[in-house]
């Protein structure tokens, strides 16, 4: 029964508008740049690579980053505080462990979920594993 009491007023609060200016409506879309690919280079096998795409909001509402990704588990992904303001710019970061990898040329994904158009978006980290 509380749990009802909340949502009414979390609704009553949403009805009347009541949103700060750092806050997404449901529904705003934004634009965002990045560059899609980090090329790591020659990387040493069992390794960790720091991978940082620096994102920017080229769109007039605030962008959130809602759900940032590896594709695999010897990627993890993380990202900078929500909402990043238009005009502003903010970070992903991603940090691959390269044991067990084969050597030579290797891709590992970050996806990322975001109020864009796409909604999604595929980055990608190159990277050549040597002895």
């Amino acid at each position: 029964m509380k749990q009802i009491g909340v949502m009414v007023v979390s609704l009553a609060f949403l009805a009347m508008g009541c949103t700060s200016s750092t806050e997404v409506a449901v529904g705003e879309r934004t634009t965002m740049k990045v560059d899609p690919v980090y090329n790591a280079g020659k990387v040493a096998l069992g390794e960790v690579v720091n991978a940082e795409f620096i994102v920017e909001n080229t769109g007039d509402k605030p962008l959130v980053l809602g759900d940032v990704k590896g594709t695999c588990g010897c990627t993890i992904a993380s990202k900078t505080e929500d909402p990043i303001a238009p005009g502003e710019k903010g970070f992903i970061k991603a940090q691959v462990n390269t044991k067990g990898f084969s050597y030579g040329p290797a891709t590992k994904g970050v996806n990322v979920i975001a109020n864009t158009t796409p909604a999604k978006t595929e980055l990608v980290v190159k990277l050549n594993v040597i002895k």
